[in-house]
């Protein structure tokens, strides 16, 4: 077989493939098997046709046709790991020549990813956030621990904003009520942020026993984007009352007996994850730090595809939300074409950062041990709340092995930039990478687990 490669475009590329007739004996042999299952000849059982009875009977062109399904995709592969091309769609592919018996010739035209040069990343100086432990950090995890454990009291006034309400909602259209839209002894508090506009507004200063109506547009269900009527009754208005900080509580919520031992142990905690988190950014700064020093071409084909796939995942996940396309887009304070524009361009970012993380495990040599694709699997299982041996038997069924092999060597690559940075906190301070390692001793594996994955599951594979 010999392989011929033009270049169409710096993300494009035609191969031209010339193959020896008898390179195709063996997808001949199943071809003749094949047609021989599929018709039915007087005299001759299923699958016992023989191959000059075929040729008679329906021509040669049958079973070379049958013979090209099967070998050019097998061909073109062969082609491909010959030649220093690596594809990112599906080959366009044509016979151009058929001599039977004696040569087939084929073209195969396909995006490619462009060939590029890494600017040197040893030393790259990236900023990460401080791993300092301040008195406001451990308040704040003490004041949500406090707000886990807060207890609601009745009140004798008008509603505030962080109170509890019960209530009941009903909403009508031109005078209809809408059973879809009835709920009894919802329990919310005010100022969350509904997703039905004007619920906030309209509870504050309502008390127990209060009613009132107000005109909005509803979010969900069957009248979704109309405007309705909106009913609200009040049955009651709790206040939060959180517990007090001291012993006692930190007994209640922990297995220290004083706060000040509680408190230690937050500062242990925030130090890790402020530690961990240095690291997830000194990654991903260095990968961006690489990405903005060159630019590389990208191909087209595979840019739509990666949006296509973050447009599906997004119209997946507005189904799944129950709400209209508008309710759903103002609940995270956004557009339908502000979220639209922000996919296209994180989707030519992740296939960017993805030929560049690609180009360092190639230089790299970087592979994945049998070892570190069960430790992927059993972290993977964990994050998504099923057994390992279940993800590990879907992978297999559906052929993602591959891709979480990727996944992880991608995380590799991501390890080496990191380490090869010039870290420092953005107040200045040098951070040494080595040294967190050891600090985070017994816990470094997985702490870079963890940080390795940070992005990767917005990332697709490529």
């Amino acid at each position: 077989m010999k392989t011929a490669v033009e270049e169409l475009s710096p993300t494009r590329v035609k191969l031209t493939v010339e193959v020896p007739f008898e390179e195709l004996e063996p997808s001949l042999k199943a071809a003749y098997k094949k047609v021989a299952q599929q018709v039915r000849v007087p005299g001759f059982r299923p699958g016992k046709v023989p191959a000059r009875i075929i040729e008679q009977r329906f021509g040669r062109a049958v079973v070379l046709e049958e013979t090209l399904n099967d070998a050019l995709p097998k061909l073109y592969g062969k082609a491909v790991d010959e030649t220093d091309v690596f594809p990112v769609s599906r080959p366009e592919i044509e016979v151009t020549k058929l001599e039977d018996g004696k040569q087939v010739e084929f073209t195969a035209e396909v995006d490619v990813r462009p060939a590029f040069d890494l600017p040197d990343y040893e030393g790259i100086e990236v900023t990460v956030p401080s791993a300092e432990v301040t008195d406001e950090d451990i308040d704040a995890q003490l004041n949500a621990l406090r707000e886990r454990f807060a207890t609601l009291t009745g009140v004798d006034r008008p509603a505030q904003n962080r109170d509890f309400v019960v209530m009941d909602l009903s909403a009508s259209i031109d005078g209809v009520e809408l059973e879809e839209q009835a709920a009894s002894d919802v329990s919310y508090e005010v100022g969350a942020g509904s997703i039905l506009q004007g619920l906030d507004d309209n509870l504050l200063g309502m008390a127990a026993g209060d009613e009132k109506v107000f005109t909005t547009r509803l979010v969900g269900g069957e009248h979704a984007d109309q405007e309705a009527q909106v009913k609200i009754k009040v049955k009651s208005v709790k206040e939060k009352v959180l517990p007090e900080l001291n012993d006692e509580f930190a007994q209640l919520t922990s297995e220290f007996d004083t706060l000040e031992e509680l408190r230690e142990s937050i500062r242990g905690q925030v130090r890790r994850n402020k530690l961990i988190d240095q690291i997830n950014q000194a990654r991903e700064k260095a990968l961006e730090a690489v990405m903005d020093k060159i630019d590389i071409p990208l191909p087209e084909s595979a840019v739509q595809a990666e949006i296509e796939m973050r447009k599906h995942n997004l119209d997946h996940q507005i189904a799944q939300s129950g709400l209209s396309r508008d309710a759903f887009f103002r609940l995270y304070q956004t557009t339908e074409e502000e979220r639209l524009k922000e996919i296209e361009e994180s989707a030519k970012k992740a296939i960017k950062a993805s030929f560049i993380l690609d180009k360092i495990v190639k230089q790299e040599e970087l592979g994945v041990s049998e070892q570190e694709l069960t430790n992927f699997v059993v972290r993977r299982a964990m994050e998504l709340g099923v057994a390992p041996n279940t993800l590990a038997k879907h992978l297999a069924e559906n052929d993602q092995i591959n891709m979480a092999m990727v996944e992880i060597v991608r995380d590799k690559a991501k390890t080496i930039l990191g380490d090869a940075a010039k870290v420092v906190d953005e107040n200045g301070n040098e951070v040494d990478l080595k040294a967190i390692y050891a600090e985070l001793a017994p816990e470094a594996a997985q702490a870079e687990d963890e940080a390795e994955g940070g992005e990767e599951s917005e990332q697709s594979d490529k």
